[in-house]
């Protein structure tokens, strides 16, 4: 079950940066098991199972529409750019195939709640995730 191995003639730097190297890689694997959960008002990303709730309801997305939302929803209220959008869901497209993606993101949304209105369009610029206080 050993992960790593020292000769007996091991020189006391070599062992203190075989530890350290230990504590590191322990360090990361803990970090990757931590939940990564983005919170916006009814909006929970799950970022270990790439999920997204809406009011506690799973909403099925692909891939590029988790990566989209997710930047737009971890800074609320921030314009991102279509080619900004393209780089955090690391696809290359055109404009209109970004604006797609929305759409469809936006009727999975009011597919759960009819009155889902939390991405803006700004026009000329991109696309926003509205910043609001529900109860």
């Amino acid at each position: 079950g050993a992960d790593d191995s020292l000769s007996k003639e091991v020189s006391l730097p070599h062992l203190l940066a075989r530890v350290a190297a230990l504590f590191r890689r322990t360090e990361a694997m803990l970090s990757l098991t931590e939940e990564k959960l983005i919170k916006c008002g009814p909006l929970k990303i799950d970022m270990n199972r790439l999920t997204v709730k809406w009011t506690e309801q799973l909403i099925d997305l692909t891939l590029t529409e988790f990566w989209i939302v997710y930047s737009l929803a971890k800074h609320p209220g921030h314009v991102k750019s279509r080619d900004q959008l393209m780089t955090e869901a690391n696809i290359v497209v055109d404009n209109t195939t970004i604006t797609s993606h929305v759409k469809r993101i936006r009727k999975k949304f009011i597919e759960l709640d009819a009155d889902f209105d939390d991405i803006e369009t700004v026009y000329g610029l991109g696309y926003r995730w509205l910043e609001r206080s529900r109860g």
